[in-house]
């Protein structure tokens, strides 16, 4: 018997022959014939192999498709040259009726029944194990002399008429220091699975227990250590199962077929990838392109001009707005909330910054298909059901949103509103968003930039932003222009020194994400321009849909009609004036917002992020 030493820098025809003549003492392929393309085997039924194909076709960050072998051919001769697929894998298994009943080193007694088979050769993520390591990234399962760990999840796959399952996933540990290097290092390995499909908290995949793997061996993490998963070619051997052939035939998970291809041809096809942290608890990152993130980037830098001269340069942090778009493109459910009643000797008291930012925000969030709904105060229910009326009427919203109160009757009330029955692991919401909401100071009273106190106009809706602090998966966002806005506690130490009347109204409520600009509603558009761009972004879109189904077909965008465009935030602002909402600083019922005319300022700010 052969043991493992020196079989990574074997070549790949040697190694076969070595395993075809049952001469080696390891338990998997992984880190051997270094730098070569390896394949998972999947070999069923001729009668059910242009479905099967499909299935392959359709979740081709699982099974990506290598090579289909006609009925009862054993070679594949162009992966390899002198192979046999009845006795080129370390181990096989047989499976009759979905059932595995068997495991075996050869098919060869198999043969009269493989003449109406057809063998599938699927790629695997051992292919990539060698550009991991010259990006410096260590192989865990390699170090630890063990198979890597693989796990059911609770992700369906697209199904055909005769195949489903849900995704398969390998799980690597890799330093949080080196997820960007390994998504660089894999992301156009199409053929070995590509880029990753989570990095994160396993729990959000479903998965219960790393140190309990479904296939495979479990694999310890170092201090430091991210579990990063990658889509697994075992999701074919799953779909087998579930098919309930009569008899079919897989290679032995992380028993692969070693091919005769190297991977070293593989040139960039887009932008490289990067790895940002969107929450903390789960733990999760996401993936977008670099073109997307300097877009972005590019579009926050655009709305922090300082027009009031207020100094909010010095509350500004980057990539706040990149941070905020990537978690509302991963959540399902927004709530939004807005209303800033500066001028409490009005009727109504509320300004006109915010309301159009939230229904840009809104009106995004509806044609990418999330539920959205806003909360805001009892007295102004009415006022903003007709905005949300007018909102609908213009074009900006496709139908109108829910509208919420919130009221503090008990000390459970906030996890009562954010979550079903209480319960903070069935939350309703995934993100909150505030802007230019008025934020409760450290007193507890809630001030306008002259400092006058205006609590008896405010429901005390910051509460349900300190209850999402407490449950897990649920993020949120502040937009303010000032300071005194909800969210904007992140930054409270630079409003006291930096803004005028800082240290009496500044917010003392947090958000993950705090978005600073000259005028809120634009920190608003920009949001609705962010998550734009986020949706054309394959990288980020293949991670959003876990490398499953196909990439939408070119065509008009359905969510560009949502974007925020002038002649609709003019009709807007003129909607508003009718229902007596004011200019912030002015108190004015002209078309300005912030004491700043519309035209020539707001619009051409719209002009820009466009």
């Amino acid at each position: 018997m052969l043991l493992t030493g020196g079989l990574k820098s074997l070549l790949p025809h040697v190694l076969r022959r070595i395993i075809r003549c049952n001469r080696l003492s390891i338990s998997n392929t992984s880190g051997m014939a270094e730098g070569y393309k390896q394949a998972n085997v999947v070999i069923l039924h001729k009668s059910l192999a242009d479905d099967f194909e499909k299935f392959c076709r359709a979740n081709d960050g699982p099974l990506p498709l290598l090579y289909r072998s006609q009925p009862g051919d054993w070679k594949c001769p162009s992966l390899s040259s002198d192979s046999d697929i009845r006795t080129d894998c370390l181990q096989y298994r047989k499976y009759e009726y979905g059932a595995c009943t068997g495991s075996l080193k050869s098919l060869k007694e198999y043969s009269e029944q493989l003449k109406d088979m057809v063998t599938f050769y699927l790629g695997c993520s051992f292919s990539f194990e060698k550009a991991l390591q010259k990006a410096g990234i260590p192989i865990r399962n390699v170090e630890q002399k063990c198979n890597v760990s693989m796990y059911k999840t609770s992700v369906p796959c697209y199904s055909t008429s005769m195949f489903h399952c849900n995704l398969v996933v390998t799980m690597r540990p890799i330093p949080e220091s080196k997820l960007g290097a390994a998504v660089l290092a894999t992301s156009e390995l199409k053929e070995a699975h590509g880029a990753p499909i989570h990095i994160g908290d396993p729990g959000l995949l479903g998965i219960q227990d790393l140190s309990k793997p479904d296939y495979g061996d479990p694999v310890h993490l170092h201090p430091g250590d991210i579990p990063v998963f990658w889509a697994c070619g075992v999701t074919g051997v799953e779909a087998i199962i579930n098919c309930r052939a009569p008899l079919a035939f897989t290679h032995s998970p992380g028993c692969m077929f070693i091919t005769d291809i190297k991977n070293d041809s593989v040139t960039s096809s887009g932008g490289v990838p990067q790895v940002h942290c969107i929450s903390q608890d789960p733990l999760h990152f996401s993936i977008v392109s670099e073109e997307a993130a300097q877009k972005i980037m590019a579009l926050e830098t655009l709305i922090g001009i300082d027009p009031g001269e207020r100094g909010i340069r010095h509350l500004q942090r980057q990539g706040e707005l990149l941070g905020a778009s990537l978690a509302m493109s991963h959540a399902g459910s927004v709530l939004l909330t807005t209303g800033f009643p500066t001028h409490f000797s009005h009727q109504p008291p509320e300004e006109n910054d915010g309301p159009p930012g939230a229904l840009a925000i809104a009106a995004m969030l509806q044609a990418l298909g999330k539920q959205v709904a806003i909360v805001t105060d009892q007295r102004a229910m009415e006022l903003n059901k007709k905005i949300i009326e007018e909102a609908v009427r213009l074009g900006i919203l496709t139908k109108p949103i829910p509208l919420l109160s919130y009221q503090r009757e008990n000390a459970d009330s906030a996890l009562m509103f954010l979550c079903e029955d209480g319960n903070p692991g069935r939350p309703r919401f995934d993100h909150l968003v505030a802007i230019e909401r008025a934020g409760m100071a450290a007193d507890g009273n809630y001030y306008n930039a002259r400092k006058v106190n205006i609590k008896h106009l405010v429901d005390p809706i910051d509460e349900l932003f300190l209850a999402a602090q407490t449950i897990p998966g649920v993020t949120t966002t502040g937009v303010g222009d000032g300071g005194n806005e909800l969210g904007m506690g992140k930054v409270k130490d630079a409003v006291k020194k930096h803004i005028k009347n800082g240290d009496v109204i500044a917010c003392d409520v947090e958000a993950d994400f705090t978005i600073v600009a000259g005028v809120s509603n634009w920190g608003g558009y920009a949001i609705a321009c962010a998550l734009s761009v986020l949706r054309c972004c394959d990288t980020h879109g293949r991670y959003l849909r876990r490398a499953l189904g196909r990439p939408a077909a070119p065509r008009p965008p359905l969510w560009l009609p949502a974007l925020p465009a002038v002649r609709k935030e003019e009709k807007l602002l003129k909607a508003l004036v009718q229902l007596g909402v004011r200019s912030g600083k002015t108190a004015s019922l002209e078309m300005e917002v912030d004491g700043l005319p519309f035209y020539n300022t707001h619009s051409l700010m719209i002009e820009k992020l466009l």
